[in-house]
């Protein structure tokens, strides 16, 4: 069994992994920096055995890090855990992803991850859409090549700033209201945060597909997505699982015979 672990700027999801691929269990926890290596070898430990995964079973681990004071701590922890040692998705590893961008090495190893799920499981050119602490918007051409994207603040983000930056604006949960157009503010605030997301995603889809010159596939993942995706006028798949996929091919190609 294959441990995968993504660690986001707002909750690190872990997904255990069969070797023919499938996902038997994901948990999450909340990404915080000022936790011990011990402390989170406790809540790690916990996870796992309230959700009935024998750790003999696990020989081995992948890491997707977007906060790298947590990505040799968590390996550490895996180690301490399973035994094994974690592959961190990073410089040297093989994707099977070719990145023509300006710095390769810049680029986010869970965009990685999901570009290469994405280039794998659907039609290329393929456009990803990851909708957690940020919104990353990016694609696959139809050769398999990453050429970039665009990156946005994510919902929550956005309304956390729209609330903490005015004194009448309250925080609201982010759910479509019944209609685009509201007279309560509550509701005008909902419909901002879902159709105008939206709004914004079929937009881009737009704008990447006319760049692109041809149709695109378009997958999402992350938190939001379920909440939004629904509302665009493109056809969207929503993906949920698609970065442990991702994390579990790029495991596969680095796998020591």
């Amino acid at each position: 069994m294959l441990l995968a672990v993504d660690i986001g700027n707002s909750n690190i999801v872990i997904g255990c992994i069969e070797d023919d691929g499938e996902i038997v269990d994901i948990f999450r926890m909340k990404t915080d920096i000022s936790k011990t290596d011990d402390e989170y070898a406790v809540n790690l430990d916990s996870i796992l055995r309230i959700g009935g995964i024998d750790r003999e079973k696990i020989s081995g681990s992948i890491i997707s890090s977007v906060v790298p004071p947590l990505t040799n701590l968590m390996r550490s922890v895996i180690r301490r855990l399973t035994g094994t040692t974690a592959l961190v998705v990073g410089a040297g590893v093989k994707t099977g992803l070719n990145v023509m961008i300006e710095n390769p090495a810049s680029l986010g190893a869970d965009i990685v991850a999901g570009s290469v799920a994405a280039m794998t499981e659907y039609p290329l050119p393929v456009i990803v859409i990851d909708m957690g602490t940020a919104t990353t918007i990016v694609t696959v051409d139809q050769h398999g090549n990453y050429i970039g994207g665009a990156i946005l603040p994510g919902v929550a983000i956005s309304m956390d700033a729209l609330s903490g930056g005015t004194s009448q604006l309250q925080r609201v949960p982010i759910e479509a209201p019944k209609k685009c157009i509201n007279g309560v503010t509550v509701d005008a605030m909902k419909s901002g945060a879902v159709f105008g997301t939206a709004s914004m995603i079929d937009g881009m889809i737009d704008r990447f597909e006319e760049e692109l010159g041809t149709a695109c596939s378009v997958v999402a993942t992350g938190g939001l997505a379920p909440m939004i995706i629904p509302h665009c006028k493109h056809p969207v798949i929503c993906d949920e699982n698609l970065l442990l996929r991702g994390l579990a091919i790029i495991y596969s190609k680095n796998r020591k015979k």
